[in-house]
């Protein structure tokens, strides 16, 4: 039994073991990659490119938050010493560049690169099948702003240094005096300013991840690694070791940081874990592991302890307040929950107090008589910063009573937890940036690549050109239905169906084809055939795109129909096949001109085809689906049957091989469901495959694909015999089909 049994005779441990507790331990697994020339390392080579973008805009920063932009603006007239100093790899650069008076938006050149050369990383990562590739970049742009911030720092002071030279002389100007009274508050502030340019490259990282790589990152990889992610989504990542008393106090709880303080992490990190070891939550050789999981998740301390606002009205608020009463006892044997307190009262001072008070001297003034009046003495000697809001702190400290310390103790087990997590995220990641080695030196770069163990990450213009080179293509036919009856019908009303064609599909189609970089094989007289090539190094979603091309013409045609239907004009119905044929095409030569010859372009015909009879049964079936195969044939070897020997339904549908859905399947991430639905023969489990299609510059359209077995049909009724083993693939292009996946997903519903 625990030790705490006290609180309305409630077994403690008991009440704990009903909360629903949940363990973490952060990771990075850095797997399936090459060791570097060093057999110890993973060499990395980022792009130069960004790499200058980032010491621009980190030096930007670094002088901003600094307050000595004139310092280090270009000057004419100043002739600047060239010291020479080392960067983050060992490489030595040139002088300290003056910074212009007016320069570009480092910031929004920055972010641009940052989203770039990780894009590039995704799609590094999606080519070899390992989303270690990925992690890899991210570890090493990591390291590599990290090791910029100490030496920008170094490099703006340098430029310090130079501009504070033309002040020198017999005779120290006003202006003189000024700036190198600035200098000197800017070797004072270092971790001041460092924190504040860190934090800022933090918000960057964070909105470059939830603008842009979250959705192209689910797109490739789906959901996996997620939690890996979340490492470089850290307040910490920036500082050295975990401890900052502002970023503390902003974003957790500001701890002891003096050898006498009571409420040092490592103390607070014991009095938590002999809190929960007293609670039997774990046992064994490895509960210390197991306790410190506990404490990586804050949720555990909603919990446990309700974060200390409980629900006393119900049996589980009841058992929280008892161990919130267990957990405040522990702070105060501890005699550290005054300190707990002021570490939340004193956030609010530190605005108006620091730097002139230190902040941990700022908080024990709220708690010790003697710090008080220290404090207070610092303030009277300055004389422009009253006393009165530390009074009125000093106040509320001691009038909290236990309901109110109660609070504290439970907001502080939430916070603390937090900080907790985030301090364990640093260190996994830290150990993983040990692990990488970020090379820029040359001799380096090309001993590492010649060896086959470099991977490079660069911007889109510092990469080479891919060999032009097709290793694989896509066929979209597009056929009109009943376009001998549409134009007999066009003519009897004295109207043109060339125009009307050109008008109505050709032209919005050629309009869409620079959008997906897809070709024209040739034209027909009621049809278009469409291609899109992939070629050797590129990443180019061949499939995901020349479907995503498939439905915006369903989608443009609708559209001009719609008009169509005003002005009193026949509409036009759309069949289109996709086949994917993992090989280039063939070409005959027809004078200058080239005839591709591929099975892919009679495969797409076929599937772009509607027969007469499924489309006179099937014309009322309202279905939510546009494609349908059926099979007419007896034979009990059905997988045998011809493809041609097969029954089709394609009125505004997109019907893809088999062949195109397994590339899809390999290009982006898709996600199954199964949902029971009306179709032809009444309620069917319908199997539906969900994902996101990539179209470059953040743009991304969802795509459900249906997948369905070959029904076994008696040609004279339709009348369903049985079903065959053979499946067909149809894109939707239903918005109602988009809606319900919607639906399934926000409810969390697979079936």
């Amino acid at each position: 039994m625990a030790r705490f049994s006290f609180f309305e005779r409630v077994d403690i441990s008991e009440v704990a073991k009903q909360a629903n507790l949940a363990s973490y331990t952060p990771e990075i697994a850095l797997e399936g990659l090459v060791t570097g020339v060093d057999n110890l390392r993973t060499d990395v080579y980022l792009s130069p490119r960004f790499a200058e973008m980032a010491r621009a805009h980190i030096a930007r920063l670094i002088v901003q938050y600094g307050n000595v932009e004139d310092l280090v603006q270009e000057d004419p007239l100043v002739r600047v010493p060239q010291p020479r100093v080392s960067n983050f790899v060992g490489r030595a650069q040139g002088p300290p560049q003056p910074i212009p008076a007016k320069p570009l938006d480092s910031g929004a050149e920055f972010k641009r690169g940052l989203v770039e050369l990780q894009l590039s990383a995704l799609n590094q990562a999606k080519a070899q099948g390992n989303i270690a590739i990925d992690l890899l970049a991210r570890v090493a742009v990591l390291k590599m702003l990290r090791n910029e911030l100490a030496a920008q720092f170094l490099q703006v002071l340098e430029r310090c240094r130079a501009k504070l030279k033309s002040y020198e002389g017999p005779r120290t100007s006003p202006k003189g005096i000024e700036l190198r009274d600035r200098f000197l508050k800017l070797q004072v502030a270092k971790k001041i300013v460092l924190r504040k340019a860190g934090q800022d490259l933090f918000e960057t990282l964070r909105e470059v991840e939830k603008e842009s790589l979250l959705r192209m990152r689910r797109s490739l990889f789906g959901d996996v690694s997620t939690g890996t992610y979340e490492l470089f989504l850290n307040r910490l990542l920036f500082t050295d070791d975990g401890r900052d008393d502002y970023l503390n106090a902003e974003q957790y709880v500001m701890l002891g940081n003096y050898e006498r303080d009571p409420d040092r992490f490592q103390l607070m990190l014991e009095i938590a874990t002999g809190f929960l070891q007293a609670l039997e939550l774990t046992n064994g050789s490895d509960a210390d592991s197991a306790i410190d999981g506990l404490l990586s998740v804050p949720e555990n301390a909603q919990e446990l302890v309700g974060s200390g606002v409980p629900e006393d009205g119900t049996p589980r608020g009841k058992g929280q307040r008892a161990l919130l009463v267990a957990w405040l006892q522990e702070l105060e044997r501890a005699d550290v929950i005054a300190h707990v307190i002021a570490s939340y009262e004193v956030s609010p001072l530190l605005g108006e107090y620091s730097p002139l008070i230190n902040p941990q001297q700022l908080k024990n003034a709220l708690i010790s008589r003697t710090e008080r009046k220290r404090v207070e003495q610092l303030l009277d000697e300055h004389g422009k910063v009253s006393p009165e809001k530390l009074q009125a702190a000093v106040k509320r400290v001691e009038a909290y009573g236990g309901a109110d310390r109660a609070k504290f103790a439970g907001r502080f087990l939430s916070d603390f937890m937090r900080y907790h997590r985030d301090l364990r995220r640093l260190e996994a990641l830290n150990s993983a940036s040990d692990s990488v080695n970020v090379i820029a030196n040359e001799k380096l770069r090309e001993l590492s690549s010649i060896n086959s163990t470099l991977y490079e990450f660069l911007l889109p213009e510092e990469q080479k050109p891919a060999e032009d080179k097709v290793i694989d293509h896509i066929i979209l036919k597009a056929d009109i239905r009943d376009s001998t009856m549409l134009t007999r019908t066009l003519y009897e009303r004295g109207l043109n169906p060339a125009s009307y064609f050109s008008l109505n599909f050709y032209e919005p189609i050629n309009k869409l084809l620079p959008k997906y970089g897809a070709s024209k094989v040739f034209i027909e007289g009621d049809a278009v055939i469409l291609a899109m090539f992939e070629r050797e190094g590129e990443q180019n979603f061949g499939v995901a795109r020349t479907c995503m091309l498939a439905r915006e013409m369903i989608d443009v045609v609708r559209g001009y129909n719609e008009q169509s239907q005003k002005s009193g004009l026949p509409v036009l119905e759309l069949g289109l096949g996709i086949c994917y044929q993992d090989s280039p095409p063939m070409y005959l030569m027809d004078g200058s001109s080239r005839i591709m010859i591929s099975k892919a372009l009679n495969e797409s015909d076929r599937l772009s085809s509607c027969s007469k009879g499924a489309r006179k049964y099937l014309a009322n079936a309202g279905s939510l689906f546009n494609v349908f195969s059926f099979q007419t044939v007896d034979d009990a070897d059905t997988a045998g049957i011809p493809e041609e020997f097969l029954l089709r339904y394609n009125i505004g549908g997109i019907h893809i091989n088999a062949a195109a859905f397994t590339k899809l399947q390999q290009e982006i991430s898709l996600e199954t469901r199964d949902v029971l639905l009306p179709m032809l023969w009444g309620q069917e489990r319908v199997r539906l495959y969900s994902g996101l299609v990539p179209l470059g510059s953040g743009v991304f359209h969802p795509i459900v694909v249906r997948e369905a077995r070959v029904a076994h049909i008696d040609a004279r009724d339709f009348a369903v015999k049985d079903w065959t083993d053979r499946k067909y693939y149809e894109v939707c292009a239903n918005t109602a089909v988009y809606d319900l996946v919607r639906a399934a997903a926000r409810s969390g519903s697979t079936s």
